[in-house]
């Protein structure tokens, strides 16, 4: 540490850091309740570019694996995802840092 002679002034360089903004996983869990395609519908609705080759994809993985990350991206997006998803009466999983 150095000392600086009175009325001189110490220059402290600032340290650039750069932060990601957070990410999160949607993931829908298999239960017995929703059919397949209550599933499709709900995901072509509410998931933003979600083709229906796609949402049937997913909940076919949802049947057979027990869960599927249907998104992932930005935090904010994804609690407004997992909030519709989950309004729709589909059974979601706790969103996911990504």
């Amino acid at each position: 540490m150095s000392s600086s002679s009175p009325g001189s002034a110490t220059l402290l360089e600032r340290a650039k850091t750069t932060q990601r903004y957070p990410q999160a996983r949607v993931i829908v869990l298999d239960d017995d309740v929703n059919t397949f395609q209550h599933v499709v519908d709900c995901l072509r609705k509410i998931i933003p570019g979600m083709s229906e080759e796609m949402a049937w994809n997913l909940a076919n993985r949802v049947d057979s694996q027990g869960s599927a990350e249907v998104w992932c991206g930005p935090l904010e997006q994804a609690e407004l995802y997992h909030q519709q998803l989950m309004a729709e009466g589909l059974t979601m999983a706790p969103l996911e840092r990504c």
